[in-house]
């Protein structure tokens, strides 16, 4: 029977959108007809909706929408919580009772939840649905502040993206993940207007504690235009290869493995993979809803317009120099140019990092009384540096572990801890200022002496995106963190943030066998496992020394760890691998080689292209490394040596 979908008295204008809309037809994104609930849902949460409210829905099936719930912006998370809490449960109870048979002699409420349903729903499912009740508040003030905000960005995305080969639609992503907000902050890490993650966009971008080209929108759109195109050049279509995007291209495939490469209803309404979440599943869908109401802005906000793009005039700058010496030869602030350059981080405005060399410095021309250049030539001569200051300090972000950081500033982690007086459990907070091995030992104050000043970052721009979500599961009284996110990565964030482009499968099959990856040897696994190497060879009926080939399938064997723990330690290798070799190195396009005969994977990657095999494999994950053919085309990125000073 067909569904008795509730549009809650959407404007006439919207309805006739709804029901018209050509997506059907369209072969680049494909809209199949069971996915209309969905979108019609994310459609009313960007336009009907504001922050101020929202709704409770069933987290499964969207067309099931039970009430509107008023939601102040200014109300604690407690309350916020609480007020979700009161009408979870009084819901639940309405269900459990329609769950247990009852159809007759229903007061109203009951009438009304069952009526939201399919005539002949099921028990099973009413109880079922008594735990699927979430809260989704509403973003439309968000997404019209997105929507003009958009232009000043807008033709750059088209450009870039046309040039890539990517469907300049596409341009409606911002939307879904920030609002195009460029100073949007996940709690997760992911950052700017495309909310990459940190070890995602040192692939295409340079993120460190000097540039941090994520916050910088139209960096940041290069490398999401790079990245769009790669995930699709592994999924072969549009809505996985944006399902990655968010839920990373390993689960992607490892659902298209299971469902097929198109089945795109099945994989969205039934894969279970373990962080193919809400958030995963609902992001295809949200981007049709945003994609319709970026490309009708009238038929849902009447009257706006976006704003107009700035007319930049850009340098490169040839060697380091203060931040105020840049900005007194400009005639402008410091902030001035921190507001056009949001890719700088906080210590070139402190002062403690110069601006560095190479960096194409950006003002709008109509901030700037002369030529970019000649004002550039007015800073005098002693002013610019051969070297970059050295790394005194460290602020700890959200995130951060002592590993990384020494890692980062080629130290160790022991002397962090002496430099700084950790205690034993070497713990950090965010915000927190770490002493580097160039600042030296902290200084011993005697009763008498000037306490050391205290270095304090301050950002010149400090602003996260307001919660705007609620995600009820179970409520707990000590008010988890988990319950309430951000625009970017509760709406449709993620919890995998660690390599979302890294289509390797790194799962443990059910029938505890694992593929060989790069990098990886018996060795590690046993590690990992708690074993000695040889219990592994004889598992798998290897001969002493007999060597494992990358791609080969291999049994384990689990005790004291399980797969599940297994799986988190590969990962995190592969991730400090990973980020280890992206500190030094981007990708910036993308080489095709047809293979000649006598020509080696191996000496191809190493020598011709200077190229690490496990990202070769990345960017050939369907390959079989030993029947290669002459003939083959294979795929070679490109990459360049970044300077991090």
């Amino acid at each position: 029977m067909a569904r008795k979908t509730q549009y809650l008295n959407l404007p006439l204008a919207l309805l006739l959108a709804l029901v018209t809309t050509p997506a059907h037809t369209e072969e680049t994104f494909p809209f199949p007809e069971e996915l209309q609930p969905d979108v019609d849902f994310w459609v009313s949460v960007f336009t009907r909706y504001d922050s101020d409210e929202g709704v409770l829905h069933d987290n499964r099936d969207l067309g099931v929408v039970y009430e509107r719930v008023d939601m102040p912006a200014k109300i604690s998370r407690r309350e916020r919580n609480r007020r979700v809490k009161k009408r979870r449960d009084a819901l639940a109870a309405v269900l459990r009772s329609l769950a247990s048979g009852k159809r007759d002699n229903l007061n109203a409420e009951e009438a009304r939840v069952l009526a939201l349903w399919p005539a002949d729903v099921s028990n099973a499912t009413l109880k079922a649905a008594t735990g699927r009740i979430r809260f989704q508040q509403g973003l439309s003030d968000r997404f019209r502040d997105g929507l003009q905000r958009s232009g000043r960005w807008r033709d750059f995305i088209e450009t870039e993206f046309t040039a890539l080969g990517v469907p300049v639609e596409l341009a409606a992503l911002p939307h879904v993940e920030s609002s195009y907000n460029p100073d949007a902050r996940s709690h997760v890490g992911a950052s700017g207007i495309w909310q990459f993650t940190r070890s995602t966009g040192r692939r295409f971008m340079r993120v460190d504690h000097v540039v941090d080209e994520r916050n910088d929108p139209f960096e940041a759109t290069r490398g999401a235009g790079k990245l769009l195109a790669y995930n699709y050049s592994i999924a072969g279509n549009w809505p996985m290869a944006i399902t990655a995007y968010n839920h990373g291209l390993s689960g992607v495939r490892r659902a298209m493995r299971r469902y097929g490469d198109t089945a795109y209803v099945d994989i969205l309404r039934n894969y279970n993979g373990r962080t193919f979440g809400f958030a995963s599943r609902n992001f295809y869908v949200a981007f049709l809803a945003a994609k319709e109401v970026d490309g009708n802005p009238e038929n849902y906000f009447p009257g706006i317009a976006r704003e107009s793009p700035t007319a930049y005039a850009e340098l490169k700058l040839p060697d380091y120099v203060p931040a105020d010496d840049l900005a007194q030869a400009l005639g402008v602030s410091t902030r001035q140019i921190a507001k056009h350059n949001p890719a700088l981080q906080p210590t070139v405005w402190q002062g403690s990092k110069h601006m560095p060399r190479g960096y194409r410095v950006r003002m709008p021309e109509s901030s700037l009384g002369g030529s970019l250049d000649k004002l550039v030539a007015n800073v005098p001569a002693e002013s610019w540096r051969r070297e970059q200051l050295p790394d005194l300090f460290h602020t700890v972000a959200r995130g951060d572990t002592l590993s990384e950081i020494a890692e980062r500033y080629d130290t160790r982690v022991s002397t962090l801890v002496a430099l700084n007086g950790l205690g034993s459990r070497n713990r950090i907070r965010a915000g927190q200022q770490l002493r580097l091995p160039a600042a030296g030992p902290a200084p011993v104050v005697s009763v008498a002496a000037q306490p050391e000043p205290e270095v304090v970052v301050e950002p010149v721009v400090v602003a996260s995106v307001v919660p705007v979500e609620v995600d009820v599961v179970a409520v707990e009284e000590q008010e988890p963190a988990a319950l309430v996110g951000d625009l970017a990565s509760s709406l449709v964030g993620t919890l995998q943030t660690a390599l979302l482009s890294d289509p390797s499968d790194y799962t443990v099959a059910e029938d505890n066998t694992i593929e060989i990856q790069p990098l990886e040897t018996l060795g590690h696994y046993a590690d990992w496992l708690g074993l000695r190497t040889q219990r592994l060879r004889d598992i798998n009926g290897f001969a002493f020394r007999t060597p494992v080939e990358v791609g080969q399938r291999i049994k384990l064997e689990f005790g004291d760890i399980d797969a599940q723990t297994f799986e988190n330690l590969r990962v995190a290798y592969h991730r400090s691998q990973q980020d280890g070799f992206f500190r030094n190195n981007v990708i910036t396009g993308v080489t095709e080689h047809r293979i000649r005969s006598g020509e080696s994977i191996w000496i191809l990657s190493l020598r011709q292209y200077d190229v690490p095999v496990w990202l070769f494999r990345q960017y050939n994950p369907g390959l079989d490394l030993h029947r290669i053919t002459p003939g083959t085309t294979v795929r070679f990125p490109t990459l360049v040596t970044t300077d991090q000073s």
